[in-house]
Order: C-alpha cells, then sequence, then structure tokens
C-alpha cells in the first residue's frame, strides 16, 4: 500500500541531477527495436548489394576446393597436420576476403544502432550483482508489469507481421518461379536473392514504424519511472542549494560584510553622484594613482541612502547628475575603474570637486547640482 501511495505521489518531472544519475548507472532508454531495424538494414544491403557480386566469386572459391579434392596429398603424423593446415588457410583466406564486406556491414549497423540513441552508457552498476534480479518476486513483478506486456505484444505483432509478409511474397514467388519458360537451376539462386530483398524490404519498412513508437514509448516510460514527489525534489534542492535556514545566514553574513565594506570605502570616496534618491554612486580618484575614478560603492534605495548618509559624515560632496548616475550604477564594477565611455562626464565633475576643495569657484557642469541635504 504504501509503495503504490509513494508511486501516487510522483507527479513531477525528474530534474537533471536525477536524469545524471540515472545516467550513471546505466539507466537510459534504450529501444531494441533500432537494433533489429540496423539489422534488417544490413540483410537488406548484403542481399541487395553485397551478393551479386560476391556470390560468384564464392562458387568458384568452392569449386576449385571440389576440383582439387582429389588432388592434394595429405602426408602422415606432423606433415599430415601441415597438409590440411594448407588446405584449409587457402579456403579460409578466400572465403574470408569475400565475407569481409558482409562483416563490415553487420558491425556497423550494431553500432549505428546503439549511436542513433544517444550516447552509448557503460556503467558498471548494470552489470554489479544483485540479490533482487534473482528474487523470485522481483521476476514475477517484471514478467506482469506494463513493460513486459508491451514487449509481448510487440513481438507477437513482429512474428504476424513478418511471418504474413514472409508467406505473401514466397507464394507469389512460386508462381512467378513456375511460370518462368526454360527455366535453369543456377536462375534459382537470383531469383530467390531477388525475393528475399523485397521481403526485407517491405519487413524493413514496417520495423521503422515500430521502432520510432518504441523509441517514443521507452522514452516517455523512463521519464515516467524517474519521476519525482515533491518532497524529493525539496531533499535535493537542500543537497545542492543547502538548508533554508542557512543558506539565509550565509546571505545574512553577507550583507553585513557589505555593509561593513561599504562603510569604509564611502568616507574615502571623491564623490558620490545620486539619481537623486534611487541610486547612488561613490568613485574615487587619486591624481598621479589612478589612471581614472574607480567606483567604490553604489546601491539603490535603502542602501543608495545609507550610500548618501555615509558621504554627509565623511563630509564627501553629493553630486546629483540623474543620467549619469542610474548608468554608472548599471554598468560600474565594485573596486574597478569606470567604463571609458563615462570618464569625460566624471572627470568634469572630480574637476569642479577638486577645485571647490581649493576654493577655487567655478560653475558645476550641465546637468549636474550640489545636494547638501535630502
Amino acid at each position: 500500500m504504501a509503495e503504490g501511495e509513494d508511486k501516487d505521489n510522483k507527479t513531477e518531472e525528474p530534474t537533471e541531477r536525477k536524469l545524471r544519475k540515472a545516467r550513471e548507472k546505466g539507466d537510459v532508454p534504450s529501444s531494441k527495436e533500432v537494433g533489429n531495424v540496423t539489422a534488417v538494414l544490413s540483410l537488406f544491403a548484403i542481399t541487395a548489394f553485397v551478393m551479386p557480386g560476391v556470390s560468384a566469386p564464392f562458387a568458384g572459391v568452392l569449386r576449385g576446393v571440389f576440383e582439387t579434392a582429389g588432388q592434394v596429398s595429405i602426408g602422415e603424423d606432423v606433415q599430415g597436420m601441415r597438409d590440411i593446415g594448407g588446405v584449409s588457410w587457402g579456403l579460409l583466406r578466400g572465403v574470408g576476403l569475400l565475407l569481409a564486406p558482409l562483416l563490415a556491414l553487420m558491425v556497423l549497423g550494431a553500432v549505428a544502432g546503439a549511436l542513433l540513441q544517444g550516447d552509448i552508457v557503460v556503467a558498471a552498476e548494470r552489470i554489479r550483482p544483485k540479490l533482487s534480479k534473482i528474487s523470485p518476486m522481483s521476476g514475477f513483478k517484471k514478467i506482469y508489469s506494463l513493460a513486459a506486456m508491451v514487449e509481448f505484444g510487440k513481438s507477437m505483432l513482429k512474428v504476424l507481421v513478418v511471418g504474413g509478409i514472409g508467406l505473401w511474397i514466397t507464394y507469389h514467388g512460386v508462381r512467378e518461379l513456375w511460370q518462368v519458360q526454360g527455366l535453369l537451376p543456377e536462375m534459382v539462386t537470383d531469383f530467390a536473392r531477388r525475393a528475399a530483398s523485397r521481403m526485407l524490404m517491405v519487413v524493413l519498412s514496417i520495423l521503422v514504424v515500430i521502432a520510432v513508437a518504441d523509441v517514443l514509448w521507452k522514452r516517455f516510460e523512463h521519464r515516467r519511472k524517474q519521476r519525482m514527489s515533491l518532497q524529493e525534489i525539496k531533499d535535493e534542492h537542500k543537497d545542492t542549494e543547502g538548508d533554508p535556514q542557512i543558506r539565509g545566514k550565509r546571505m545574512q553574513l553577507r550583507r553585513e560584510r557589505a555593509r561593513q565594506r561599504m562603510a569604509q570605502a564611502v568616507p574615502r570616496a571623491t564623490v558620490v553622484l545620486t539619481n537623486p534618491t534611487h541610486f547612488a554612486v561613490a568613485l574615487k580618484y587619486e591624481s598621479g594613482v589612478d589612471m581614472a575614478p574607480v567606483c567604490v560603492a553604489k546601491g539603490a534605495d535603502l542602501l543608495a541612502a545609507r550610500i548618501r548618509e555615509l558621504a554627509r559624515e565623511s563630509e564627501v560632496p553629493i553630486i546629483e547628475n540623474k543620467p549619469l548616475a542610474r548608468a554608472l550604477h548599471d554598468v560600474a564594477e565594485i573596486d574597478k575603474q569606470i567604463p571609458i565611455e563615462h570618464w569625460e562626464a566624471v572627470a568634469a565633475i572630480i574637476g569642479y570637486v577638486m577645485d571647490m576643495q581649493r576654493n577655487i569657484r567655478r560653475p558645476l557642469p550641465e546637468g549636474s547640482s550640489l545636494r547638501e541635504e535630502d
């Protein structure tokens, strides 16, 4: 009962972490039907394209063996073994060279069947001995599971379809063969090859449809098996992100450190640019030391108010320039020089501040105003 309820609770789509762990264990969607398609495709390619060029040389190799069978001298003891080995090697070499393209096509078909379904996964978890694999109860559940029923249905469908196609093509092929005038025995082989090619082509077209449907079903079934409950998602989130309380404490600690750092940086600033209340950017520039002004602090809303308060306490000039403050807040980085496109506008304001400190009175740059209080 608890197991059924647990399955009912697994209503959420699996996370990438869950799928990655399943993949590491070798649990990936895999369809045998794709392998069947590539196997039949290999047989069709062999029958339709390779056999016509191989059958004659293959018959020639066998003919040579039979023609020279009475001429071969087999000695005794060790010499006899050598003679048999020489004859066998000649036969195997001739047959091997002719069958090499057939074997190559079959290997390529097997590799293609695996690659078509995705990356090849090798996991030790799949071959590790487990008691559940030999448990009668586990075996019973697998036999009468939905996946087993689907596999049984596919197997029966394939047997009926392929058997029916084979009988239909064989029936019409035999009728066609009996209607040939002047039929010679050597013609039967080529006739059978063409009939087999037709049958493989029809079977292949049907298996492709079955394979596509099976791939979609396997992927759906795999996703369904990997579904998670809300509690599992929460537990995984805790594992990856940490406990919410600990994460909150870390964020609070970072904010406190940022405030402490800002309290130390703003008093050393040369000027604070404001927007006037939403944004604040504190800039520091030392002639002969800095090539360009450096952003030492920035913030919005409450943080901007704190920057202005620290600036007033430290008698740092506060200049209101709405577009410049907004732009610098968006692009400036803490403890780094401001972007070069803002150098000219900021240089004019810093020049005004430095002249003010030297009791040199001159107008502020256009668009700026001096703020002495909020």
